[in-house]
């Protein structure tokens, strides 16, 4: 894959997109009424998300159904632009400011947060790549560089694991476990950091290389 740090801001950063579009619906299905405060449940009444506290989110607008629509827009938005225009001049900081809008209109807490972090990343990667050229640690960027795809895949399957893996326990065989969420979720960031330093090895090698 010639430029590993793109495609994993824009697989990560479109399941971020994916979750705020499933908390819009939630909110959607709550009906024209007013939230309890800034934080809410996205799915108050949902059996599926009984474990994670009915999805907490926040909001500005003083309306559910218009909070649930505005928060699938700004995550279509956001869906678009990670996977289609990430890439371009300044591209990291729309990222980050489309993930910071769909946290005041309802997309969650963790999925906009996660997509600003990773917005950031990618704000910052030209001047990570010319770091990662100037040392001499050529051994420790070839271990990364090739352990890029094995880490990518399990950082990607954690987070889908974390996002669905509670519910579907809790739902389907009434296993109500934080330890299993708090492992998950250890798991999850590892993956996370060791996928991000992988990635700018891997593209540190291609340039280099070129």
């Amino acid at each position: 894959m010639r430029n590993a740090t793109r495609a994993f801001v824009s697989t990560f950063g479109a399941i971020m997109a994916l979750a705020g579009i499933e908390h819009g619906i939630g909110e959607v299905l709550q009906g024209n009424t007013a939230p309890g405060g800034i934080m809410f449940p996205s799915w108050p009444d949902s059996a599926f998300f009984r474990s994670l506290n009915g999805e907490p989110a926040m909001t500005i607008i003083p309306n559910l159904l218009v909070t649930g629509i505005v928060a699938i827009l700004v995550s279509v938005a956001l869906l678009v632009w990670v996977t289609v225009f990430v890439q371009r001049k300044r591209g990291g900081l729309i990222m980050i400011l489309l993930s910071f809008a769909l946290l005041l209109v309802g997309g969650g807490i963790f999925p906009p947060i996660l997509a600003m972090i990773i917005g950031a990343v990618w704000t910052g990667i030209s001047a990570s790549l010319a770091r990662w050229r100037a040392r001499p640690s050529g051994g420790l960027r070839r271990i990364l560089g090739k352990l890029w795809p094995w880490s990518y895949v399990a950082c990607i399957a954690s987070w889908v694991a974390l996002m669905c893996g509670p519910g579907l326990c809790d739902y389907f065989f009434g296993v109500e476990s934080m330890e299993l969420i708090l492992g998950l979720m250890a798991f999850a960031f590892g993956t996370l950091l060791l996928t991000i330093l992988a990635g700018f090895a891997h593209d540190t090698a291609r340039r280099i290389a070129d």
